[in-house]
């Protein structure tokens, strides 16, 4: 393998003497080019990617991690109010600042007890745990998708050996929404609930949210106020509105396709409450209660005294014959005391409010349209089409129950065309920057390369074209002549004036040095001369 080698190298230089100083002069430049391109791709392909370690850091925060970045050894950028590392040390980063304690967060969290204070007031130890829970609920809030940073300011009723319970506590939010879009109703409250029920006695209708545009993002639901009232009668009527028109959306949609329908509701909900109490008596349906017989049997007797008076009072006779029998009586009484139950039907009915008065909706359908370019033309749908979707959307909002008539329900459906050029447009500048894209990411990844392939190319073809040196010289064929340098033979042989290239130069000096030599000499002469 060594000799192999000593053999290439002895050939490398064999062809490096026969170049030319052109020749040595482009091969010197292409090899430097190709290294430096390959130096270049290598050093572009090794360089880290780095991603965002943590973002939107007050100067404070940002410089603990910066010094904990320094203190680690670890690379790292700072762009603003981001810090970014390499994309395969993100998560390990942020565990190792996690076990440092930083980032703390805005605003001060219950750490604000880890040192014991002694002597401290009570008025000062409050204002602390306030501070703490401000802290931590803004540290909570700001973790939602769509926060970028919140602040919290609750309010909490002074204690007192009197209680007001007309002082309750109260809370504000203020919220940093990302992108500046509007924060989703279930956002809000879950905010709301989530600090109502971190402080004590809090209500969610006390807590108020507030954006960074200056939107009031929270709305009093409070049952026992006339505007609560009001606001939840209109957040239910939207609510019902949006659900009806969504379904009914949603199955167009399905027939005609995605944005070639809309359908709006206006419902009309009966707010009244009733009850109704109803008592019905069936005299045929009676049940005895109670039942009382009272008996009663009465028996007298009378006795039937005759004869002188004073015979047989004044004298006894206890052989005397007993007189006639005396007169007896007995009297029967029976009572029945019944007492009747009649059947009585109480029905209690409760009407609830939230009915349905009266249901309305609009339909606009999407005109059909055949053609591209100017031989664009509208293709009108037939009545029995549109009767089909008509009937779509009243089976979508049920408007063929029964009393449809009594609330005379009404659905308006018009075909009509759609400003879909605002959407064409927006449709073709996303599809040339995807375009634009695709192509940049292609030249970014292949422009080394391609640099790389074309220097090697380069290099080739210079190294295939050999440059001839043209040396105007008239030499004799036979070899004995003596040939001066005006080219003027004094031998026999037939002089030639022509080019010769290295190769036929170098053979001639071979064969016949002192010719070439003089030949060379003449050269040079008649170049001084020209000039």
């Amino acid at each position: 393998m060594n000799k192999s080698l000593t053999q290439l190298g002895q050939q490398l230089l064999g062809i490096w003497k026969q170049l030319g100083i052109n020749q040595r002069i482009s091969m010197v430049l292409a090899t430097a080019v190709v290294l430096i391109a390959l130096v270049s791709m290598a050093l572009w392909s090794s360089r880290p990617d780095f991603a965002l370690l943590y973002g939107k850091l007050d100067d404070g925060e940002a410089s603990k991690i910066v010094a904990a970045l320094d203190e680690a050894k670890i690379p790292y950028q700072v762009r603003g109010g981001s810090i970014y590392v390499p994309s395969d040390k993100v998560y390990q980063v942020r565990m190792q600042m996690a076990g440092k304690g930083i980032p703390r967060g805005e605003g001060v969290g219950f750490e604000i007890f880890d040192k014991a204070n002694f002597g401290i007031s009570d008025f000062v130890q409050r204002a602390n745990y306030t501070r703490a829970i401000q802290g931590e609920l803004a540290r909570t809030i700001s973790q939602l998708d769509q926060v970028e940073s919140a602040r919290v300011m609750i309010v909490l009723p002074e204690n007192r050996l009197m209680m007001d319970n007309a002082r309750k506590p109260t809370a504000s939010v203020f919220v940093r929404v990302r992108g500046n879009a509007q924060l989703p109703p279930a956002a809000v409250n879950s905010i709301r609930f989530l600090v109502a029920n971190s402080v004590e006695g809090l209500q969610v209708n006390h807590v108020s949210v507030v954006d960074n545009l200056g939107n009031v993002l929270s709305e009093n639901e409070e049952g026992d106020s006339l505007a609560g009232l009001s606001n939840n009668q209109l957040t239910a009527r939207r609510n019902f509105e949006q659900y009806l028109g969504k379904k009914a959306q949603g199955m167009l949609e399905q027939v005609l396709g995605a944005g070639q329908a809309v359908v709006r509701v206006s419902a009309e909900l009966n707010w009244d409450t009733s009850t109704r109490t109803e008592e019905k008596y069936d005299p045929d349906g009676q049940v005895v209660r109670s039942s009382v017989i009272n008996d009663e049997n009465t028996e007298s007797a009378t006795a039937n005294n005759g004869g002188s008076p004073g015979a047989t009072a004044n004298g006894t006779d206890t052989n005397a014959a007993a007189g006639p029998p005396a007169n007896r009586s007995r009297t029967t009484k029976k009572v029945t005391n019944n007492q009747y139950e009649i059947n009585k039907l109480t029905s209690n009915l409760v009407q609830a409010a939230g009915g349905i008065k009266r249901l309305s909706a609009a339909v606009f359908v999407a005109q059909r349209f055949e053609g591209k370019g100017t031989d664009r033309k509208a293709v009108p749908r037939s009545p029995e089409e549109l009767e089909k979707l008509r009937h779509i959307v009243q089976s979508a909002l049920g408007l063929e129950e029964p009393g449809i008539a009594e609330r005379k329900d009404e659905i308006t459906l018009e075909e009509m065309p759609f400003n879909d050029q605002p959407a064409m447009e927006l449709t073709q500048q996303l599809d040339q920057q995807e375009k634009r894209q695709f192509w940049f990411d292609a030249v970014q990844k292949g422009i080394f390369p391609a640099l790389a392939a074309g220097v090697l190319i380069l290099f080739w073809r210079l190294w295939q074209k050999t440059s001839k040196d043209e040396i105007p010289i008239a030499l004799s064929t036979n070899g004995n002549g003596n040939g001066n340098g005006n080219g003027n033979g004094n031998g026999h042989g037939k002089p030639i004036r022509g080019v010769v290239t290295v190769d036929v130069l170098n053979q001639l000096i071979r064969e016949n040095p002192g010719n070439m030599t003089q030949a060379v000499s003449g050269w040079l002469a008649r170049g001084k001369t020209s000039e």
